[in-house]
């Protein structure tokens, strides 16, 4: 289920940005605790998708990086970019502490491109 329903209840809901464990693509033995912003869920498992605060303009596949601004979760205050075409599915007990909730218009920018990616209703 695809919502956007921040709460600031302590709990990981869609819409907001957490802290989780992310595996690295090239070596999923391997990873590092990074924010993900969440879209949903898949069952009991969130669906995120993780936030960098590289531009990847450069890369070949830079439209799947949508830009969601600054937030409390870089306390550089840097530009974050999501990945939109990498959703990872998390278990909630795993994601810690809240980040911030995303803007509405940011959301729907992200999940308008993983909707595209992913065939996603």
């Amino acid at each position: 289920m695809v919502s956007y329903a921040p709460e600031h209840d302590g709990d990981p809901d869609p819409g907001e940005v957490v802290w989780a464990w992310v595996p690295f693509e090239e070596d999923p033995t391997q990873g590092k605790d990074r924010p993900v912003l969440v879209v949903g869920w898949e069952g009991g498992r969130l669906a995120a998708v993780q936030l960098s605060s590289k531009d990847h303009g450069e890369r070949r596949d830079a439209e799947n990086w949508i830009a969601v601004g600054r937030g409390a979760w870089d306390p550089q205050g840097r530009v974050s970019y999501a990945d939109a075409e990498r959703v990872l599915r998390l278990d909630p007990a795993s994601v810690r502490r809240e980040g911030a909730a995303l803007e509405r218009t940011r959301f729907d920018a992200v999940l308008a491109r993983v909707r595209v990616l992913h065939g996603w209703a």
